[in-house]
């Protein structure tokens, strides 16, 4: 089975792997002290302080599996080369057309998606409908309260 790619900017690329290396070279010292002073306590039948940083550690070996494979699998994106057209890694200006709300998003792969500072996945609704798309062309986004009118604003150089 082929691995999906996943869609990253060089910022997005840089943050995995510190968190990748903290993971490895402060967390897995931290949890292995901890094991160390709970096999100190002796009888590791009864001991919770022993099961928990066990299942601390077998936590933390996935998430490290899971960031090995992610940069393992990473394409880079690079900056847009078309500017007039929305693409991964393009910073959009949309208006909602029924409220008349403007609102300012970038478009990231699904691994560095984070709505609360308006980065959205390609791989969203909104984000789907905005690819390929230039300024002043009006987008139809399917939600669950019905459909979403917007109008693309501008594509903002990054």
């Amino acid at each position: 089975m082929t691995a999906k790619k996943v869609m990253l900017t060089r910022d997005g690329y840089d943050k995995l792997v510190e968190k990748l290396d903290y993971l490895k070279s402060v967390r897995r010292i931290e949890i292995a002290d901890r094991l160390k002073a709970a096999i100190a306590l002796g009888d590791l039948s009864e001991n919770s302080e022993y099961v928990d940083a066990k299942n601390e550690q077998a936590f933390l070996e996935g998430e490290i599996s899971e960031l090995e494979s992610k940069i393992k699998n990473s394409v880079i994106i690079s900056k847009n080369e078309n500017g007039d057209e929305v693409g991964i890694g393009s910073t959009v200006v949309i208006r909602d057309i029924e409220f008349d709300e403007e609102e300012t998003y970038t478009i990231v792969g699904s691994t560095e998606a984070d709505p609360d500072a308006n980065k959205i996945s390609n791989e969203s609704p909104v984000g789907m409908a905005l690819i390929g798309k230039t300024a002043g062309e009006t987008i139809q986004v399917h939600a669950p309260a019905g459909v979403i009118q917007y109008e693309i604003v501008k594509i903002v150089e990054n």
